[in-house]
């Protein structure tokens, strides 16, 4: 069976500049702490944490939209991969909304995904910025 992961955070940066970090290959591994290899230009690649993640960029609208294929190394050899659909919107001053959609998640992977957006995308990249605004 497969799962819709639904989830939104506001961040303390514009939505345009949250999606240019999301789609820095050198900011996207500062906020998760790795190699990452992540571009805008549909059928780029996607890695990240070492191969755990990987996937495709399908379409990018300019500061507001990113949509991949993605897939985690928990998925099985048959599962199709899984669509990540990330909204970006403003937030108030300098704040940012991240609304993510991510479906057809394998239900035996389904939690590792919803746990992992939370600790390993959200609670870094709020630490991130908040480094990041201490420091200038």
């Amino acid at each position: 069976m497969l799962r819709i992961v639904q989830q939104s955070i506001v961040l303390s940066a514009s939505p345009r500049a949250l999606y240019a970090m999301y789609l820095s290959p050198a900011m996207h591994g500062a906020i998760t702490g790795g190699k990452v290899s992540v571009g805008a230009r549909p059928g780029a690649k996607f890695r990240a944490f070492g191969g755990a993640l990987a996937g495709r960029t399908l379409h990018a609208v300019p500061g507001r939209l990113i949509v991949q294929a993605w897939r985690s190394s928990a998925f099985h050899k048959g599962d199709h991969d899984s669509t990540l659909i990330l909204r970006f919107l403003p937030a108030g001053r300098n704040r940012g909304r991240i609304d993510l959609v991510h479906v057809n998640v394998p239900s035996h992977d389904y939690r590792g995904v919803e746990e992992g957006w939370k600790n390993y995308y959200w609670k870094p990249w709020r630490k991130f910025l908040a480094r990041k605004q201490r420091s200038g």
